[in-house]
């Protein structure tokens, strides 16, 4: 077949469900119309850990418009069997109103369900429970760590010993909640055994298939609808305790159930980004050329579940030496499951090693872009595959003209407007590239116009748009003959929305079944003895605004409409699909190159972030319009984790103390200055048949080790810790 026309793809269209945000015609989990629905509001645990002793529900149940308040006493069994299809961590899952057990503060512990609100929320102020309270273990330091995963190539710790040069340094980052504009939020229905709920997710089949395991019913059994999400950054991509709650007071009271949780009950409802603790060694000759690594890295989990992230791979493939050890250890604590947060583990690991380097750099007196130059990797080392593309000496050399970085002053605190210190500062990035198998449903109508339909979520990255340019160019349609749906466990099945999978992973299945589509529409045409097509050679033929003609004569030819109209054809339709291959032939990754540059008070020690450039090695690029405001949000996320986001922990009863907006601090407009992204020309084909790999986390990862080296060039001093505080620096 011809190649499509690509009119849709690449251009900078705006958003196809913009207006019906900005006029509040998109519907949110909490906002579905549910005739008869009930409220619910859960009652949290008030102590880290321990045993519930009593329930007092008397008050409560008494309360106008309370109807019931369910707990372990009274709860129906679950059977919570065992569902290896989710993206739960190993462990027992937490298993709400099961048992008495107390396993951090905030946890679940009754729900009262009410005609109202307001009732709902006195009502469970009303909730008198007792525990036997033991002292909770919250703190990383004070805990075991578990056994370690380990990682090793050549011999690290000799490689250090024989290093001209060796660094030993440690590095702490804080817990980072994602704090999404939309709360968590589902609407459960029971009719019969089949189970609907509206819910707020960033994985539609992880929700159906952990409602079926919860509640033993079939898959089809249960549907998910979540159209629209208004915010995640990671949190919805497990079902939380609130949705399980949700469908079984909605069972208990036989009516629909709607649970929002509160702002402060996202804080230990839903998980976070885990604390870490990170040692980073190394060893290099005096010319900069690294000879090892060795790196010890430890984070919090839940007592219950053990959860990991993606850590290790930067260590193992980033840069070129011959030693790397690695030992990535877990600590069991009394707290929630953490949960994946944008740019899961690569954020964390750039930030250790991207600070490390700079300090190397400057020991040696070496440009800190000439550095990595010199430790580029003609290939990955850790699994000899060849690069399907890397083209991080392109974003060093794009982004230090851009920026300016000639104007970098080599010696830090030498630059000063007035009582700023002035300092630039740069870093590397890394995400590796995911696909996963998915699957699309098209749709071509009579009338010419097409749907589209996927189980997929839209968090805010333009889910909408962006596969509705694919299905535009492969079907040959106008962006207006397309409606594309998503969010609903009716449609095909697809993969967690995150880890920069989706575009990859459903975009690569709407092209295959819009692809399908067409192509049924020309052999139709071509052996049709009434079309102008018919005859032709079936690969010289493309399709342009709903009309096929021959490429080489745009005049022979006819409209979709006419073809089926005159075949009796209501549609035609096909099924997409994408599957990566079970073995890599190459190494698929997305990078950039971040540029930072801060201005930091001598006398208090505030750090305010002047200006930001990210230049971006991530393939083919659907939408840029959609891509840039990708860039600015990994941009603001990254200003959060070097200088704001700080969940802190009573580590008496294991009570957050800054679960609000107002203490929790996170970028606000005062704190986003000039950012700018560029995007490199690409397409790797190796990753997927779009050319395309992901751009959604790498975005965000090397930009907070991009301003701490920033500060550094500002002010000589070198922080550690996330965040950096004005404390630090004076």
């Amino acid at each position: 077949m011809s190649p499509q026309p690509q009119a849709a793809v690449g251009a900078p269209l705006s958003r196809v469900d913009g207006r019906l945000k900005v006029t509040g015609k998109a519907r949110y989990a909490a906002e579905h119309d549910v005739k008869g629905a009930l409220h619910a509001v859960m009652v949290d645990a008030s102590v880290g850990r321990g045993r519930i002793t009593s329930i007092d529900t008397r008050a409560a149940e008494a309360h106008s418009g309370v109807l019931r308040v369910i707990h372990h006493r009274n709860a129906p069994k679950l059977p919570y069997k065992d569902n290896k299809a989710s993206n739960n961590p190993p462990g027992r899952r937490l298993r709400v109103f099961q048992d008495d057990r107390v396993l951090f503060h905030g946890q679940p512990v009754a729900v009262v369900v009410a005609t109202s609100l307001e009732a709902a929320q006195h009502g469970a102020s009303l909730v008198e429970i007792r525990y036997d309270a033991e002292q909770p273990s919250t703190e990383l330091a004070e805990a075991q760590a578990g056994d370690p995963t380990n990682y090793a190539r050549g011999d690290a710790d000799a490689g250090i010993r024989s290093a001209a040069v060796r660094l030993d340094l440690t590095y702490r980052m804080a817990r980072n909640h994602h704090n999404p504009m939309e709360p968590h939020a589902t609407i459960a229905r029971w009719d019969g055994d089949k189970l609907t709920v509206w819910d707020k997710t960033q994985w539609i089949v992880g929700t159906q298939t952990e409602l079926s395991t919860v509640f033993d019913v079939p898959l089809d059994s249960v549907r998910v609808i979540s159209p629209f999400v208004g915010g995640a950054f990671g949190s919805g991509l497990r079902c939380w305790p609130h949705t399980v709650v949700a469908a079984l007071a909605a069972r208990v009271t036989k009516r629909p159930v709607k649970l929002v949780l509160s702002r402060k009950q996202l804080y230990f409802g839903t998980g976070f980004r885990p604390a870490y603790e990170y040692r980073l060694r190394l060893g290099s000759d005096r010319r900069g050329r690294l000879r090892a690594m060795v790196h010890e890295m430890e984070h919090e989990t839940s007592s219950y579940e053990t959860f990991v992230e993606g850590i290790l791979e930067p260590g193992q493939m980033l840069y070129s030496m011959p030693d790397v050890r690695q030992a990535y250890r877990t600590v069991a604590l009394d707290v929630n499951t953490p949960i994946w947060m944008r740019g899961p583990g690569p954020a964390t690991a750039s930030y250790v090693i991207e600070s490390a380097l700079d300090e190397l750099a400057d020991q040696l007196g070496i440009d800190p872009i000439e550095l990595r130059r010199r430790n580029e990797p003609a290939e990955d080392e850790s699994s000899g595959l060849p690069w399907s593309t890397r083209r991080l000496r392109e974003c060093y050399t794009v982004g230090a003209r851009e920026f300016g970085w000639d104007r970098r002053s080599t010696r830090p605190r030498s630059r000063r407007e007035g009582d700023w210190l002035i300092g630039m500062g740069m870093a590397t990035g890394v995400y590796h590239t995911a696909r996963a198998p998915a699957e699309a449903r098209v749709q071509l109508d009579a009338d010419g116009t097409a749907v589209v339909e996927t189980a997929t979520s839209d968090m805010g990255p333009g889910t909408y748009t962006s596969h509705t340019q694919v299905a535009a160019d492969a079907l040959g349609l106008t962006m207006r003959a397309v409606r594309f749906r998503l969010g609903d466990s009716l449609y095909p099945q697809t993969p967690p929305h995150g880890g920069s999978m989706t575009m990859a992973s459903v975009g690569s299945a709407v092209l295959d079944g819009c692809n399908k589509v067409r192509q049924q529409a020309i052999k139709l045409a071509v052996e049709d003895r009434e079309s102008p097509l018919y005859g032709v050679p079936a690969e010289g033929v493309v399709v342009r605004s709903g009309r096929l003609h021959l490429r080489s004569n745009t005049t022979r030819g006819e409209t979709y409409q006419r073809l089926l109209a005159r075949n009796n054809r209501s549609a035609l339709e096909a099924r997409g699909s994408f599957a990566p291959p079970s073995s890599e032939r190459h190494s698929l990754h997305a990078y950039n190159a971040t540029f930072a540059e801060v201005a930091v008070d001598a006398t208090l020690g505030l750090v305010r972030v002047r200006r930001i450039l990210g230049v971006y090695d991530a393939g083919r690029i659907i939408s840029p319009k959609l891509a840039e405001s990708q860039a600015i949000g990994g941009m603001v996320g990254g200003i959060g984790q070097a200088l704001l986001e700080h969940t802190v922990t009573d580590h008496r009863d294991g009570r957050i103390v800054n679960a609000d907006l107002a203490n929790y601090l996170v970028p606000v407009n005062a704190d986003v200055p000039d950012l700018k992204a560029i995007y490199l020309d690409g397409d790797d084909r190796e990753a997927d048949p779009l050319g395309v790999k992901g751009l959604g986390e790498v975005v965000m990862v090397g930009v907070a080790p991009a301003i701490a080296n920033a500060v550094f060039n500002a002010t000589g001093r070198r922080v550690r810790d996330l965040p950096i505080t004005a404390e630090a620096l004076l």
